[in-house]
């Protein structure tokens, strides 16, 4: 039962890191193809290190993955933060799409 886990968790880690490389490939800008690497590749990694937990569970605790696992899980994020505060900073365009008009509880209408 064991390896069936360990076999699913490396499959769901494998498609999410394929999903995170053909976003950062395929998204046309560079606010876009911050999501690939941050969200997508770090689920994926994440399942994968999940997969060497269990996979060791049987023999000893593995301290050592579950820190990679929550080093990754911090550090994520405010590299995205901080990669995305450097794009406007040197005012990178983007070329998501813009709404018309900004409609909602709270928004002023012109």
């Amino acid at each position: 039962m064991q390896d069936v886990i360990v076999s699913l968790l490396l499959l769901v880690g494998s498609f999410f890191i394929l999903v995170g490389a053909i976003g950062l490939v395929r998204l046309p800008d560079f606010f876009m193809r911050l999501h690939g690497p941050t969200k997508s590749t770090t689920l994926g990694v994440g399942g994968m290190l999940l997969a060497a937990v269990v996979h060791a569970a049987g023999r000893d605790f593995s301290l050592r993955e579950s820190l990679i696992t929550l080093f990754l899980f911090v550090t994520a994020p405010v590299s995205a933060y901080l990669l995305g505060q450097a794009g406007l900073r040197r005012r990178i365009m983007s070329r998501a799409p813009l709404p018309d008009e900004v409609s909602g509880p709270g928004c002023r209408q012109p």
